[in-house]
């Protein structure tokens, strides 16, 4: 509970600076959405392993007429600057470990060490039709993987500092090496009442190409609350990128909760395949995995709490049990 304790309140001070600084560096006219997300295994009932930690800052907002993404959009395939209803900029921190960290050699049936650290552009649009509508998100990542990260750094100084177990293996991590990765995701949702609530029901189906990860997924989701017409979207959560989660503001108190269940064919995870070029740490990928999701989100005119638990079924052969892990987003409109 006290380290549990400390990921919360630290993660939730680093909302506050990160908006803070943001908003200090932002001019007086913008206008937009600033997210701070934290995945964690302490915010569920998992142990301080596999994907133990993830931090992601976005900023997102309509671009103007003139700006950059707006050409951008012109060139991607099936996309145009006209049909654009939203962009974003993100940035992402995160963290791989085996289950053991207190070992201080290689552990052979275990996932390899890794930190993960990249930015990335996202482009949204939607079609609204009678009763339903169609959204799609199209994103661009690149990064790097290994040393580079400072995922070993932080993770060791962060344990010392909450006297937790000093993590040993950081040594066996993967090599550095950068990344670049594109994602596509589209979703149908019908919108209904239901006895004076609105409920939002659809499936959804996506790829990703790159050296970091290369998938199919399909899914479907679910979203049962008050006025969903003023917020869009269920949390996505790693390896999912660049999934859009957004709301109208200064619409005073409301809420609603979600589920969904994903399903994906992975061709490569790097992560688990270890270094492309390199000789790295690597365990037997399987190919088939699928992701269930609950959570709930709460607004309150300019700002939005939302909580997402996770949970995974096994992603290499060697894995001894399923992962479980959760995710906190704080969001506030400038």
């Amino acid at each position: 509970m006290k380290a549990f304790s400390f990921v919360v309140r630290g993660a939730f001070a680093s909302a506050f600076a990160a908006m803070w600084v943001a908003s200090m560096s932002m001019p007086a006219s913008a206008e937009g959405l600033l997210t701070f997300k934290s995945e964690n295994d302490n915010y569920s009932a998992g142990d301080d392993g596999h994907y133990t930690n993830g931090v992601e800052v976005s900023w997102a907002f309509i671009p103007p007429d003139q700006h950059w993404l707006r050409d951008l959009a012109d060139t991607a395939p099936g996309w145009s600057a006209n049909g654009l209803d939203g962009v974003a900029y993100r940035f992402t921190h995160q963290m791989y470990t085996p289950d053991n960290i207190e070992v201080a050699r290689l552990i052979e049936n275990d996932r390899p060490y890794a930190g993960v650290l990249m930015g990335g552009i996202s482009l949204f649009d939607s079609e609204r039709h009678t009763g339903w509508r169609k959204a799609r998100s199209l994103t661009l990542d690149a990064g790097i993987v290994g040393p580079a990260s400072g995922a070993d750094f932080l993770q060791r100084e962060f344990h010392r500092w909450i006297g937790s177990d000093k993590p040993e293996g950081w040594d066996y991590q993967l090599d550095n090496e950068p990344l670049l990765n594109l994602a596509y995701r589209s979703a149908w949702i019908a919108q209904r009442e239901l006895n004076g609530y609105e409920v939002e029901l659809g499936p959804s189906a996506g790829f990703a190409l790159g050296n970091l990860y290369t998938y199919a997924a399909t899914g479907l989701g679910v979203r049962f609350g008050e006025n969903l017409e003023r917020s869009f979207g269920i949390p996505s959560i790693a390896p999912s990128q660049g999934g859009r989660s957004t709301f109208l503001p200064g619409q005073g108190v409301g809420w609603y909760a979600f589920a969904a269940v994903e399903g994906r064919y992975m061709a490569h995870n790097l992560l688990l395949d270890g270094n492309t070029f390199e000789d790295s740490h690597s365990v037997n990928r399987r190919e088939w995995v699928g992701d269930a999701l609950v959570g709930a989100a709460f607004t309150w005119n300019q700002w939005q709490l939302t909580y997402t638990y996770a949970w995974r079924t096994d992603e290499f052969k060697e894995q001894a049990r399923h992962d479980q892990f959760g995710s906190l987003s704080l969001s506030l409109w400038f």
